[in-house]
């Protein structure tokens, strides 16, 4: 072979090798900053326009142009009407700002003009280009970044969980893959982005389209590892092949995924910051901020209160890990009629209980979530009981969250001319069934049966298999909560079945007795009881060593005779933080009961009281009334 002829082989060859190189190169998107704000741009231009002279020189700052992008329907766009939309999008927007306003693309539709080439939006001198080209790109509305090429990507700004509220950040293309976010930002914590809402419109088919979600981590989500709060499940399996039933309609009706959040380890009860080792709990942003979030939604209390950013969280509930995140954190969050929805793919912890639950600060948005997740076989009605029944609700005004839990009673009774009536529920039990044990008794250990055995039995099993196969015989580390119950279920003489008999004795007796269906009113009662009155419970005390969670209480109740159970936030009450040595406030919660399948009826009952006044949108920050930073975020301007 020739001089020549080796070295023309050898830069085919080379050519070849760089080719496979170059290939296998994929964008993860870009981080940029605008004006001290930042933000990612997903890797996959929305669409491409013709850079103009006016824009050219706008690139000798940085390969991208920020511009915001207005669509007028009328024959002419006036500089008026830019200045709506404009006021229209800083109004609405978290993502939009003025740093977008160096360029404005007017894309009119039919043969719309703009009467001005250049505006001025305070200190902001606009370039306005008008676009009525028939068949050009079909941008939405909103703010966006120009490459020099032409390439149009959308802003999507980044936020720092910095109450560690999530597992891992995501981020979703326009077919519903998703991936793991390659983004940063100040804050100890990963980041999180979040679209524009002025990219979304929402229709019959896209019902929540742009509502931003978080989902805990024990339901799967296609193409994304699920840690189910331990670290070794995280890395023992690879990214889910499908996704979990509720999540996925939440997809499917346009909801923006985030990321996973935090839970306790295998959705047990947890308390900070003794049982958690594997991950640490999320912060409670309310009052002094050192405050336990309640799990095993953790992050979902935590997140939800916290990130005004954040619209929603998806949550489970099978001993309260809802309702108690929701209680201690101001927020609204529900506990459904067991089996509204399927829950496949999803890690079970007991599946006569197991139930997915939301939390949310604005009611609104919580029922319309509610209603597509829950699809079907969820009803509304504004038709509602006149009779309201409580269990150990305050008679005297001793302290501030008495006198809040009076007030919001007499409320409640007022708008639905309502008979109130006090309720014993061990003393009814005694007298429905003379020949069982009290309900304490009869129930003491069902929960921890229930939760132990099923879970060991469905899922820990296999996992302990599957790490052993892959780690020459070891067990993987467990947190000490769940290592212990599995130990006291696998050592007990009483068996799943038992448990299921009684819980199956107390739901005939309760569904038939305490709260009964009704044909008009769906429910001949509504059941009231207080989720939380400011009580404390500091996350730097030590605890005992974990027990078997036994014992019955109103916590149990709806869990044992599937009714729905829906947390309301009703105000705060101070009292002396240790962390602080100051007066903070906590949240005062309320829980609503009614007969099961009754979910929709307490909604929009809920959604009433609300336009009434009687409720009110909790806020995001240091307190649900009245809002503000977080005390550990003062300093950081988020």
């Amino acid at each position: 072979m020739g001089a020549r002829r080796m070295i023309r082989a050898a830069a085919v060859a080379l050519a070849f090798g760089i080719g496979s190189v170059q290939s296998a190169v994929q964008s993860t998107g870009f981080t940029v900053t605008l004006t001290d704000v930042n933000y990612f741009l997903p890797p996959q231009p929305v669409a491409s326009i013709a850079v103009t002279e006016q824009l050219e020189a706008a690139f000798s700052d940085g390969p991208f142009v920020p511009f915001t992008v207005v669509k007028s329907a009328g024959e002419e766009c006036s500089a008026s009407d830019l200045s709506t939309a404009v006021s229209k999008y800083l109004e609405e927007d978290d993502v939009f700002q003025p740093g977008f306003l160096s360029a404005i693309y007017v894309k009119a539709i039919g043969n719309g003009t703009i009467s001005a080439s250049q505006m001025q939006f305070g200190n902001i001198s606009s370039t306005v280009i008008t676009d009525n080209t028939p068949g050009s790109a079909d941008i939405q509305p909103g703010p966006f970044f120009l490459s020099a090429t032409g390439q149009v990507y959308e802003a999507w700004r980044l936020y720092s969980d910095t109450n560690g509220a999530f597992t891992e950040s995501v981020y979703g293309n326009k077919q519903s893959e998703f991936s793991v976010l390659p983004a940063g930002v100040l804050g100890q914590h990963i980041a999180f982005a979040v679209p524009s809402k002025l990219y979304f419109e929402r229709t019959a088919e896209k019902p929540l389209a742009g509502v931003r979600i978080g989902i805990k981590d024990i339901y799967d989500i296609k193409g994304l590892r699920t840690s189910d709060g331990n670290r070794a499940h995280y890395w023992l399996y690879g990214p889910a092949n499908a996704t979990a039933t509720p999540v996925q309609r939440l997809i499917d009706a346009g909801a923006q995924i985030v990321g996973k959040m935090i839970t306790s380890q295998f959705a047990n009860g947890e308390a900070a910051t003794a049982d958690w080792v594997d991950y640490h709990e999320a912060f409670n942003p309310r009052g002094d901020g050192y405050q336990d979030t309640s799990s095993s939604s953790s992050g979902g209390g935590a997140g939800t209160a916290a990130y005004a950013w954040l619209d929603i969280s998806l949550g489970s509930d099978t001993g309260g890990s809802v309702r108690n995140p929701a209680q201690v954190q101001g927020v609204y969050g529900n506990r459904p009629s067991h089996g509204l929805v399927g829950l496949e793919h999803t890690m079970p912890l007991s599946p006569v209980l197991d139930t997915p639950g939301l939390l949310a600060r604005d009611p609104n948005i919580w029922a319309e979530v509610a209603k597509v997740m829950y699809g079907p076989n969820i009803t509304f009605s504004n038709n509602y009981p006149s009779a309201i029944t409580t269990i150990e609700w305050p008679t005297t005004n001793d302290t501030i969250a008495d006198g809040l839990l009076l007030d919001f009673l007499a409320k409640v009774t007022d708008f639905l001319q309502a008979n109130v009536s006090t309720f014993n529920i061990t003393t009814a039990w005694a007298e429905g069934n003379p020949t069982l044990p009290p309900v304490e008794e009869y129930l003491n250990i069902t929960y921890p049966i229930l939760i132990s055995q099923q879970q060991y039995s469905l899922f820990t099993k296999q996992f302990y298999a599957d790490y052993a196969a892959k780690h020459d015989g070891r067990r993987p580390f467990i947190d000490p909560v769940p290592l212990y119950r599995w130990a006291w279920g696998q050592n007990s003489t009483s068996t799943v079945e038992e448990a299921v008999h009684n819980k199956t004795d107390f739901m005939a007796w309760f569904n038939s007795t305490v709260l009964v269906p009704d044909e008009v009113t769906c429910s001949n009662s509504l059941l009231m009881y207080v989720g939380t009155a400011a009580t404390t419970q500091y996350r730097n005390v030590y605890l005992d060593s974990p027990v078997a969670p036994s014992g019955f209480g109103i916590w149990s109740v709806s869990g044992f005779s599937e009714v729905p159970d829906m947390v309301v936030p009703i105000g705060e009450a101070p009292y002396n933080s240790t962390i602080t040595l100051h007066e903070e406030y906590l949240p005062v919660a309320v829980d609503f009961m009614a007969a099961k399948g009754c979910d929709g009826m307490i909604f929009s009952l809920i959604q009433d009281l609300h336009k009434a006044g009687i409720l009110k949108t909790a806020k995001a920050g240091y307190s649900g009334v009245t809002g503000g930073d977080i005390l550990f975020r003062r300093d950081l301007g988020m």
